[in-house]
C-alpha cells in the first residue's frame, strides 16, 4: 500500500531505487581522471587508497547529516531553500549565487574540459596560439595554455546551452543510461588490467614515499580535495525526501549502501590504475596538463584501439553529465529571479517555455571559467567552495534541532551529534588546508562568492526584498 507525503508526493520509491539514483549522481569524470593528482601530491599508491577510502568515509558523514535537512525541509525545495529556513535570505543568496559564480559554472566547464581532453585523444587537432601559451594575467591566470582543449570545452558548452534553450525534453532515464555506460567502461577497465599481464598489483599497496614527499596531514587533505570531486553529487538523493518508502529507514539505508558502493568501485578502479601505472607515470601525466589517467592506463594495455575505446566512453559521459548540469543549474538562478534576488531579465521564459536568458548568462560565464584554469584547478576551486556550505549544512541540523525540536522528522541524522560534529569539523580543516596549500584556488573561490555581497544589497534595494 503506497503513503503519501505531506506535500502530497506518493511516497513510491524503495531502497533499491535510492541507491541507483546516489550512485548515478555521484560516479562521473573524476574516477578517470583524479588518481593522477592525487599520485603527485602523495608519492605513493597506498597513501593514495588510503585517500579515496578517507574521502568516502567523510562523504558519507556528510551525507547522513544532509539526510535530516533534506528530510525536514523536503516539501520546501534545494538548499537554495533550506538555508532560508536554517539562516535567512542572506545566506540563501550567497549559496545561489556562488552556485552560478563557481560551484556549478565551475562544474560545467570542468566537465568539458575533460570533454575535450577525450575527443583530442582520438581526433588529432593542431595546437592553437602556441606562441602565447606563456602569457598570464599577473602569473595567475593563463588563458591560451592549452588553448585547442580550451576552444573544443567553450564548443561543447555552446553547443549545449542552444540545445537546452530550444528544447525542455529530457530522457527521463539520462542518469540510469550514463550509470550503465560509467560502470560499463570502468569495468572493462578492470577486467582488461586484470587479464593482461601487465598489472602489477604489489605496486598499487607500495606505501613507500620519496623522501622529499613525506606523508603529512596536510598532503592527505589536499589529496583528498581532489578525491571530493570525484563523490560529488551525493546531496541530490535528499531531493527525494518526499517520495521514498520508509524514509527513516531508506534514506541511511541508501546513503550508506550507495557510498559503500561507490568507495569500493573507487578501490577497485584505482588498484588497477595503479597497478599498471607506476606514481613516475601518473606524475607525468599530471605534468602533462591535458592527459587522462584512464586512458593511459588502457594505452599501456591496448594501445590505439583501446585509447579510441576508453575516449569514445569518456566522451559520452561527460557529454550527458555536462548537459545534465547545464540543464539543471539555471533552474535555482531564475528561482533567485523571480524573488528579486537576480536580475531581472533572467525572470522570463522564452517560446520554448525555458528560462533562456539564465542560460546564456551561466554559459558566459562558464566560458570565462574555462579560460581561467586547468581541470584539476576548477575542479579544486568548485570543491572548496561547496564544502563551505556543505558545512553549513552540517551545522543546519544543530540549528533546526533547536527552532523546530517538535517538528517531524523521516530521517534524524545517525550518530547525532557526533557525526554532523566531525564533518563540520572536517570541512573547516579542509577550507584552512585549502588556503594554505592551494591559495589561488582558495582566493579565486572566495573572491567569486564574495562578489555576491555587494550583488545582494543593491538587488535587496532595488527590487525591495523583505
Amino acid at each position: 500500500m503506497k503513503s503519501t507525503s505531506d506535500s502530497g508526493l506518493v511516497r513510491s520509491l524503495g531502497l533499491g531505487f535510492v541507491v541507483v539514483v546516489l550512485i548515478s549522481n555521484v560516479i562521473g569524470s573524476g574516477v578517470y581522471k583524479k588518481v593522477a593528482p592525487m599520485a603527485d601530491q602523495l608519492g605513493s599508491s597506498g597513501w593514495v587508497l588510503i585517500a579515496w577510502v578517507l574521502g568516502g568515509l567523510v562523504t558519507l558523514l556528510g551525507a547522513l547529516s544532509n539526510a535530516e535537512v533534506a528530510g525536514l525541509l523536503a516539501d520546501t525545495g534545494g538548499e537554495f531553500a533550506y538555508f532560508k529556513k536554517i539562516y535567512n535570505r542572506f545566506v540563501s543568496f550567497m549559496y545561489g549565487w556562488a552556485n552560478f559564480s563557481v560551484i556549478q559554472t565551475g562544474a560545467i566547464a570542468a566537465l568539458s574540459y575533460v570533454f575535450a581532453q577525450s575527443l583530442l585523444s582520438v581526433v588529432d587537432l593542431p595546437d592553437t596560439l602556441v606562441s602565447m601559451q606563456d602569457f598570464s594575467l599577473g602569473g595567475v591566470f593563463y588563458p591560451f595554455q592549452d588553448f585547442t582543449t580550451k576552444l573544443v570545452a567553450i564548443v561543447l558548452i555552446l553547443t549545449l546551452t542552444i540545445y537546452n534553450t530550444k528544447s525542455i525534453k529530457s530522457s527521463a532515464n539520462l542518469n540510469r543510461i550514463i550509470l550503465w555506460l560509467v560502470v560499463t567502461g570502468l569495468s572493462i577497465i578492470v577486467i582488461a588490467g586484470i587479464t593482461s599481464g601487465k598489472a602489477e598489483f604489489a605496486q598499487s599497496f607500495d606505501f613507500s614515499t620519496p623522501v622529499d614527499k613525506p606523508i603529512t596531514i596536510s598532503a592527505i587533505f589536499t589529496a583528498m580535495l581532489a578525491a571530493f570531486w570525484a563523490y560529488q553529487g551525493w546531496p541530490s538523493v535528499g531531493f527525494l525526501g518526499g517520495e521514498i518508502k520508509e524514509p527513516h529507514k531508506n534514506l541511511p539505508k541508501g546513503i550508506i549502501i550507495g557510498t559503500f558502493t561507490i568507495i569500493g568501485i573507487y578501490l577497485i578502479v584505482n588498484v588497477t590504475y595503479l597497478a599498471i601505472l607506476s606514481i613516475d607515470q601518473l606524475n607525468a601525466v599530471h605534468a602533462a596538463g591535458n592527459q587522462i589517467a584512464a586512458i593511459e592506463a588502457i594505452r599501456m594495455i591496448w594501445g590505439r584501439g583501446g585509447v579510441i575505446f576508453i575516449s569514445v566512453l569518456i566522451l559520452i559521459t561527460t557529454l550527458g553529465c555536462t548537459h545534465a548540469t547545464i540543464y539543471g543549474s539555471a533552474r535555482p538562478y531564475y528561482a533567485m529571479a523571480k524573488e528579486g534576488l537576480f536580475f531581472k531579465s533572467m525572470a522570463t521564459l522564452n517560446s520554448s517555455h525555458v528560462p533562456g536568458n539564465v542560460m546564456w548568462f551561466q554559459c558566459i560565464w562558464a566560458c570565462l571559467l574555462v579560460f581561467s584554469g586547468t581541470f584539476d584547478q576548477l575542479t579544486d576551486m568548485a570543491v572548496f567552495a561547496v564544502f563551505i556550505f556543505f558545512g553549513a549544512s552540517a551545522v543546519g541540523v544543530f540549528i533546526l534541532r533547536k527552532k523546530m525540536p517538535n517538528a517531524h522528522r523521516p530521517y534524524k541524522a545517525w550518530g547525532y551529534p557526533v557525526v554532523p560534529a566531525l564533518f563540520i569539523l572536517f570541512c573547516i580543516g579542509l577550507l584552512l588546508n585549502t588556503i594554505i596549500t592551494q591559495p589561488r584556488e582558495a582566493f579565486m573561490g572566495m573572491i567569486l562568492m564574495l562578489s555576491g555581497v555587494p550583488l545582494y544589497l543593491y538587488f535587496k534595494k532595488k527590487n525591495k526584498v523583505e
